[in-house]
């Protein structure tokens, strides 16, 4: 009797210390909205590890000290000939014997060794920075005609694969089936991950449509794989009555189609967003970003996109100087993670003061209660608040196609809770003193944002 006694009182114990446990982890993913570059707007999917490497050190040398610090491949790091992938019958894949994807030795060649991306991964983390990958959810269709068995498990791949799943947009893989070889599969994939250091995993072609099931099975995985990875679901738009699911098992999860530079939706484009597009849709989804949980509106398609963009010709960022500092101020003051897509290697100095610009940073990381408060005209205006309450945040967005000039009180703005503050203008970085109303012109696409102090 005492003997059960004590092993009840152990297993209850036991219990609470995994759920504490692993409410520590989430806690320790994502506390802030991840902060990064990823590969994809300035190399597609051809980016190699020199130039991952090139980039990765301006991110360490330049970037680091101000959060960035997540450096991400994205999509088809497996395949030897990327540049063929507008003809899917001409590609050569890089898959280990368990049918796992490789990073192609020929792109990315510390991983010749077998030793996948782990020597890379170690190159990163030795600049204090998270490394992160793409991938496309599901099987390999190789390895489910191959069918080898799915790591030491009775299951084979053929068990795990829903043929009849594909991704719309890329050939490579079928679905995974909700059964137990279908998590054996993501369970193993996610081993191999962690065995190379991964931080960050960025899961395709899982949120619209939107696939459940596999969201679960591989927020299962990455628990069982015993390293902390966070895990951003794209693309988006996610569907808002999953909120409560996505919040559940991601760290980050997409809520609109890709975001290019431009400010109005391409008509030509179905599948990209004008930044523009985007206060409607962070609005909708504001009151969802948390500790641990970011609504993602996609990256920042700021300064060269070159040499091999994943959309379009190489190019300098079409978006114009205020309307990239708008995008930047938009994304902050909703709380939305940043990766910027740039090739870093060609960053010149106004990119980089929009990069760095602290006060910023910190709107993004440290507020709360971010709302969209009025739609006037031609004008937007967005609040937040500081976490600690010392200071509020405006911002104030000029949507239309010419120069608006703004000329308001606080108290004529209804939601200011006193008549004046000391104001300070974050891009400016210049302390305006004690004010009661605004006096700015504003271009056309342009914005402001302004922390208020009492």
């Amino acid at each position: 009797m005492f003997i059960r006694m004590v092993m009840k009182r152990f297993s209850v114990a036991l219990a609470l210390l995994l759920t504490v446990s692993a409410t520590a982890q989430d806690k320790a993913l994502a506390p802030t909205p991840p902060m990064g570059w990823n590969s994809w707007d300035a190399y597609g999917p051809t980016v190699n590890e020199a130039q991952f490497r090139a980039n990765m050190v301006v991110l360490a040398a330049q970037l680091k000290e101000f959060g960035w610090e997540y450096v991400v491949i994205d999509e088809g790091w497996y395949l030897q000939n990327p540049e063929n992938m507008s003809m899917p019958q001409a590609l050569h894949y890089t898959v280990n014997l368990r049918g796992q994807y490789e990073p192609a030795p020929n792109r990315f060649p510390s991983s010749a060794t077998g030793s996948g991306f782990k020597p890379l991964s170690d190159a990163v983390h030795d600049d204090g920075l998270r490394f992160g990958i793409h991938m496309l959810r599901g099987i390999p269709k190789k390895t489910v005609f191959a069918n080898p068995y799915i790591g030491a498990t009775k299951y084979r791949a053929s068990m795990a694969a829903d043929t009849t799943d594909t991704c719309s947009w890329n050939p490579d893989n079928f679905g995974v089936k909700a059964n137990l070889a279908g998590q054996a599969w993501y369970d193993a994939l996610m081993k191999q991950y962690a065995s190379w250091g991964v931080d960050f995993l960025k899961v395709d072609c899982i949120a619209h449509p939107y696939k459940s099931a596999e969201i679960r099975m591989i927020r299962k995985a990455i628990e069982r794989s015993g390293r902390p990875i966070v895990l951003s679901l794209s693309p988006g738009p996610t569907p808002i009555e999953h909120a409560g699911e996505v919040q559940k098992n991601a760290q980050m999860w997409r809520i609109s189609s890709d975001v290019w530079d431009h400010w109005d939706k391409d008509p030509d484009a179905t599948w990209s967003q004008g930044v523009k597009d985007q206060f409607s849709i962070l609005a909708k989804w504001a009151d969802q970003a948390k500790p641990g949980s970011w609504p993602d509106a996609d990256m920042l398609p700021l300064g060269q996109l070159r040499p091999n963009p994943g959309e379009g010709k190489p190019r300098n960022s079409r978006l114009t100087e205020d309307e990239q500092r708008t995008m930047i101020t938009l994304w902050a003051i909703a709380r939305a993670p940043l990766f910027v897509g740039g090739n870093l290697t060609e960053m010149d100095d106004a990119l980089k003061s929009l990069l760095t610009n602290q006060a910023v940073i910190e709107m993004d990381h440290d507020s709360t209660a971010s709302e969209m408060n009025t739609e006037d005209g031609p004008l937007v205006t967005w609040t937040s608040r500081s976490i600690r309450g010392d200071k509020q945040y405006l911002a104030i967005f000029n949507v239309s196609d010419a120069p608006v000039h703004v000329a308001k009180t606080f108290a004529e703005y209804g939601y200011i809770d006193k008549a004046q503050y000391k104001v300070r203008d974050l891009w400016q970085r210049q302390e305006l003193g004690l004010l009661n109303s605004f006096q700015v012109d504003l271009p056309a696409h342009g914005s402001a944002v302004y922390s208020l102090h009492d």
